[in-house]
């Protein structure tokens, strides 16, 4: 069993081995696929030019739409978490304390959108926030901001 395959994670998606800031990975990577796809439709194209097989001619169809999809999906994120965390703390209007940022993608195209949750900066903390921002032109599509309803009392925080 020594020589078992296991599957690991590609360097750029391993956090565990990188020292440094953590660059998220650009889905402009699925262009890659893309190609592919287009590249065994093509190959698929000619097999049924040289055989008149109408199968090959329908999964062509088939891999140039799933191909002209990844296409139309990879769009180049401009606005790295570093730039969207300072957005969202300019947008809430309080100091910022805890903050995580995710990314997310909003419709048939899955155009990438930062959602931002803070906290304010004092211990607990009184108001939070969120903030979901276009991770493409960084502007502010939404933002909610309310006094913390959590109680940190049992934990012995703010008695």
């Amino acid at each position: 069993m020594a020589d078992e395959h296991r599957d690991t994670l590609p360097d750029d998606l391993d956090v565990t081995a990188y020292v440094g800031p953590y660059v998220f990975p650009n889905i402009t990577r699925r262009r890659i696929p893309g190609a592919m796809y287009l590249l065994v439709a093509l190959m698929c194209l000619g097999g049924w030019v040289a055989t008149d097989n109408p199968g090959l001619l329908a999964v062509a169809a088939v891999l140039a739409a799933i191909s002209a999809y990844h296409f139309a999906t990879a769009w180049d994120v401009r606005v790295d978490e570093t730039e969207a965390l300072l957005v969202a703390t300019r947008t809430v209007g309080f100091p910022v304390g805890h903050s995580s940022a995710q990314l997310a993608w909003r419709g048939v195209r899955s155009r990438p959108a930062w959602r931002i949750l803070l906290y304010s900066a004092d211990e607990p903390p009184t108001m939070r926030g969120l903030v979901e921002l276009d991770a493409i032109d960084g502007h502010v599509m939404g933002e909610y901001t309310e006094p913390n309803p959590e109680d940190w009392s049992q934990y012995g925080i703010g008695v």
